[in-house]
């Protein structure tokens, strides 16, 4: 893990015994054992769902390309409801990304708003809901879609207060999830380049023995030929030292972490 996670965890100031404590230290610890975004979200939404009392459920939504899509939801209950507003092309949490803005339903039965997707969740049980925006350097990136099923009103007041201080927390983890996920890229393709290097250097001493010639003079050949061949250099080379030393080319050395 890299040494600025280690910096990366949110403060907590409330009595370490108390729920809300706990929900964000289990937050925290979420983001300091991170390896995997889709992992992490999911794990945020099955989070998010306890912050309340009764427990909600919880869909994060997001989207790729225009496409609004649950990555991560705490039961079947959430990915129902996100998909019906995805179906109708407009509801709560779609608002919420596309706003960038908090949207709350108190009371089902009172909401003229979404009227198909309103009809379809007081069948499925649904009593109120909140959906808010999940915000990194000024981007909506998804929507965090609480659902409460056990009475109206449920998500009001002090409730919708701890639900929006879970949200703004996880935006910085999420802005610090895909942050990691650009860096562990990012090495990839170091690594990757690393390891080119280190065969066509491996090719280059092999040239510079059988030619008696410099470090420059071995890498034109290797250039010319793979001008002349249409081929990568790093194939060139793969294929000079398998066919020298009779075993794959070591890769380089991977970066430590």
């Amino acid at each position: 893990m890299g040494p600025y996670w280690a910096g990366a965890a949110v403060a907590v100031t409330k009595d370490p015994r108390s729920d809300s404590a706990r929900t964000f230290e289990g937050l925290q610890a979420l983001l300091l054992s991170l390896s995997d975004v889709s992992v992490f979200l999911q794990d945020v939404a099955e989070l998010a769902a306890g912050v309340v009392d009764p427990p909600a459920s919880c869909g994060i939504t997001t989207r790729d390309h225009g496409q609004a899509f649950t990555v991560a939801s705490s039961d079947e209950r959430a990915t129902s409801l996100d998909e019906t507003q995805y179906a109708e092309g407009d509801g709560p949490c779609l608002q919420a990304l596309r706003t960038g803005h908090p949207v709350v339903i108190s009371d089902v039965e009172a909401e003229n708003r979404w009227p198909a997707y309103v009809t379809r969740a007081r069948e499925a049980g649904l009593k109120c809901s909140l959906s808010l925006p999940l915000t990194v350097s000024g981007e909506t990136l998804g929507a965090m879609n609480i659902y409460g099923f056990d009475r109206p009103h449920s998500l009001d007041g002090e409730q919708r207060q701890r639900l929006e201080v879970f949200a703004g927390q996880a935006s910085g983890a999420l802005r610090l999830a895909t942050r990691h996920a650009a860096d562990a890229q990012l090495r990839e393709q170091l690594e990757a380049a690393i390891g080119s290097r280190t065969v066509i250097d491996q090719a280059m001493g092999i040239l510079m023995g059988q030619e008696r010639c410099t470090a420059e003079a071995a890498f034109t050949l290797l250039r010319t030929h793979s001008q002349n061949s249409q081929r990568k250099i790093r194939d060139i080379a793969t294929d000079l030292v398998q066919r020298v030393s009779g075993v794959e080319p070591q890769p380089g050395k991977p970066f430590d972490t």
